[in-house]
């Protein structure tokens, strides 16, 4: 398995992060918010998005720390993403950070795997 996250698994589009947060579904796995829009596709595929909101992290060395802690999660797990049974897709997943604590690595990778593992199904 690569554990690599280069530039084409990022969602950087405004129009695919657009349609993202409008037909996309979501859901709330302590501390992480998701939102994800999956179409079919000939291969799994998936493009991530890490958003930390100034609204509960207002010193941007915080924010930066918890999205480094996110993408770091995301990075190590995403073969339980890209590697599941179901037909293939490919899938648009923001993750927000919603907390107004800084959380240790241990609390974010759970909910990460979490969301992965439920996006699965």
């Amino acid at each position: 398995m690569d554990f690599k996250l280069p530039k084409s698994e990022k969602l950087h589009s405004f129009g695919a992060i657009r349609r993202l947060f409008t037909e996309g579904r979501g859901g709330f796995v302590y501390p992480l918010r998701y939102v994800v829009y999956a179409e079919d596709a000939d291969e799994m595929s998936a493009e991530i998005l890490f958003s930390t909101p100034k609204k509960f992290l207002k010193r941007a060395n915080k924010r930066n720390k918890v999205r480094r802690r996110m993408r770091e999660a995301y990075r190590l797990n995403k073969a339980l993403l890209l590697a599941s049974d179901t037909s293939p897709r490919q899938m648009q997943v923001a993750l927000i950070y919603s907390s107004k604590e800084v959380l240790d690595y241990k609390t974010i990778e759970n909910a990460t795997k979490r969301i992965l593992e439920g996006l699965c199904r």
